[in-house]
């Protein structure tokens, strides 16, 4: 165990009240004082039928049109309800105006188009923590203030084996379109700074787009919904600012189908969602290398509360997209297992991202079964070590866990020159851990009253 110090926690963790530090200069944050600045947008009691302005159910006319007249009468008369009753109904990209709640009844259905050509123009984005110009995500927003994806109804992003998944590529044994290339290049155009107007992908181009993604936007909900087949990630607030993500069931399987993706957003809360995806449930992201560090907005204050995840790479992920730093994350009272659940709360990122992780507190958690680490920090998540820009994981606190079943119970592995700091853990439990726990370049270990099959550490 390299440069780790057992030291005795004598302070109980206060239910719910322990003070994170924060970083230099900033107020230190608890989930009171980030949840009392966190307010619903209040929408005006007007709706808008989508089917007064042309929609028909029974999923066979494109409806886009008429859900775009719908938005914009709503828009014109102060706000409102955008509303989608129940039946079947076909569309392409929805854009969000100011004011507007796109209400999915029960029983409804808003089923997207899968034709890619359908997603243009191009529209200012993200694409795994780069910004571009690309397909449009399938429900968007840009800077606009009040918006609302609510109602007990599915959206169903019209993803399959023949459909949007391919692109992740190494799915066609001819070789067939593949994200890679654009991935690529991308990547290299946010490293060479070149303009985000000139990184132009879309038609010729392979990069899926987001599933819902308000981008530099202020008081918004998702509320209620079940969401199915994605093309990639699910729910992605981009820079956004006061964020509510409630009451969803997100069940898709597809590549890179992580179910809640906050990007350099500032106070989130996400509380009674249920999730099994083809990757994280949720991961928290900030922008990746060199194109993350220019637009250098971190990821900060986020209260996950109450959510019950199954199928996934991790319960809570950090990262891997962590350039622009993340900070202040409190995960309580959640429910996670599943055998095709890798990790519960995983931690990535590696010296060509770089970024400060702060203030992580995971309590209250009870896990099931879990295919690799409970807790896991690695810095050696893909490029690993060798770059310019060392990681920082400091002040990790985790209470209250318990685990029946995992391959480690802690994982924790950080580098010689950028050791893992002030990792503090109090009255956990983790049984049937098949192998030692992991302690590898860490600094100050406080461990109090944890058990990992049977023996105290």
């Amino acid at each position: 165990m390299n440069r780790r110090t057992f030291l005795t926690h004598t302070a109980a963790l206060a239910a719910g009240t322990r003070l994170l530090r924060a970083d230099s200069g900033a107020e230190a944050q608890t989930p009171e004082s980030i949840l009392s600045r966190i307010q619903a947008p209040v929408f005006p009691k007007r709706d808008f039928d989508i089917t007064k302005y042309g929609a028909e159910a029974g999923g066979v006319k494109d409806c886009t049109e008429a859900i775009r007249k719908a938005i914009a009468a709503c828009t014109k008369a102060g706000g409102g309800r955008v509303v989608v009753p129940a039946g079947v109904f076909l569309t392409g990209p929805i854009h969000l105006d100011n004011n507007v709640n796109l209400f999915v009844s029960e029983g409804a259905t808003l089923r997207f188009s899968n034709n890619p050509e359908h997603y243009l123009p191009v529209v200012f984005t993200r694409f795994e923590g780069t910004e571009c110009m690309n397909y449009s995500p399938l429900i968007y927003a840009f800077e606009k203030t009040n918006i609302g994806i609510t109602g007990t109804g599915t959206l169903d992003g019209g993803a399959d084996a023949q459909h949007w998944w391919p692109w992740k590529g190494g799915v066609h044994k001819d070789g067939g379109p593949s994200q890679t290339p654009d991935t690529k290049a991308l990547v290299a155009s946010g490293e060479a700074n070149v303009p985000v107007k000139e990184r132009i992908y879309g038609a010729g181009h392979y990069l899926r787009p987001n599933f819902l993604q308000p981008n530099r936007c202020t008081n918004v909900i998702f509320d209620g919904l079940k969401i199915r087949n994605s093309p990639m990630w699910e729910v992605n607030p981009v820079m956004c600012k006061n964020v509510i993500v409630r009451n969803l069931d997100i069940d898709t399987h597809g590549p890179n189908n992580d179910g809640v993706d906050p990007e350099s957003c500032t106070d989130v809360l996400i509380e009674n969602c249920t999730f099994s995806t083809g990757d994280d449930c949720i991961a928290i992201k900030s922008g990746r290398n060199a194109d993350g560090r220019r637009v250098n907005a971190p990821c900060a204050n986020l209260v996950i509360r109450n959510c019950n995840m199954k199928d996934g790479h991790g319960g809570v992920s950090i990262g891997s997209e962590v350039s622009g730093g993340i900070r202040n994350v409190f995960v309580e009272n959640c429910q996670m297992s599943s055998p095709n659940l890798q990790r519960a709360l995983r931690i990535k990122t590696n010296s060509h991202r770089g970024g400060a992780i702060e203030n992580i507190s995971f309590r209250k958690v009870t896990v099931g079964q879990v295919a690799e680490a409970v807790i896991e920090v690695d810095f050696y998540y893909e490029e690993g070590e060798g770059g310019p820009f060392q990681p920082v994981v400091n002040n990790v606190v985790v209470a209250d866990v318990t685990c029946r079943k995992s391959k480690y119970g802690v994982f924790f592995r950080g580098y010689k020159t950028a050791p893992i700091r002030g990792v503090t853990m109090s009255d956990c439990t983790f049984t049937n851990a098949a192998k030692d726990n992991l302690f590898q370049n860490v600094e100050e270990v406080k461990l109090t009253n944890v058990l990992v099959n049977g023996k105290k550490l």
